[in-house]
């Protein structure tokens, strides 16, 4: 039997594609361009933002919870990571315009500071203690092209003895796409 012209070009060192007919040339060209484009969408796609509530009153509820429990790791979580900030919330900054010469780095570096400040600071003044959620206020809004931040949050609390007040635990929250997270820790004064 002879050998056939593809294994003849592999034979003497020629491309395997001069073996290929026209129609596979293009059809390998396409597929091709399909996993290019398939591998350039994936890796521009931003993965949503994790642990996240439906409404900014079940993640009063989680971050209560967790403060109640002491529990640090769990507090952390429920605020934006270093990967969230960069993905979600940098790009619309205006700190992150180039004008601005804000490095990301130092700008997640400040604000990442803060709150593990302030939450080492709430946690030593409220961790242990149950608090129910009357409600979730905020004194003001700013809105970016994906995302609003709620600024100044304020939790209307009742207490076990059943004393009602306003607990300040984290200074905003973040809402995008209809569901909310810690935005940080840090509280004005």
């Amino acid at each position: 039997m002879a050998p056939s012209s593809s294994s003849n070009a592999v034979e003497q060192g020629s491309p395997l594609l001069t073996s290929c007919t026209l129609t596979e040339v293009k059809h390998q060209r396409i597929c091709a361009s399909v996993l290019a484009l398939t591998a350039s969408v994936a890796c521009t796609t931003v993965p949503p933002l994790a642990h996240t509530h439906s409404s900014p009153s079940s993640l009063a509820s989680a971050v209560l919870d967790a403060l109640a429990r002491s529990d640090r790791v769990g507090l952390e979580t429920l605020a934006l990571n270093e990967t969230e900030f960069r993905d979600h919330v940098w790009p619309q900054l205006p700190a992150s315009r180039p004008e601005r010469n804000l490095p990301f780095s130092y700008v997640w570096g400040e604000l990442r500071q803060k709150s593990a400040q302030s939450l080492t600071s709430l946690l030593s003044r409220e961790g242990g203690k149950r608090y129910e959620l009357i409600e979730v206020r905020f004194a003001a809004d700013s809105d970016y092209r994906s995302y609003r931040v709620h600024r100044e949050t304020v939790f209307h609390v009742r207490d076990a003895s059943g004393m009602e007040s306003d607990l300040r635990v984290c200074g905003s929250l973040l809402e995008q796409d209809g569901t909310w997270k810690v935005f940080s820790y840090v509280v004005g004064d």
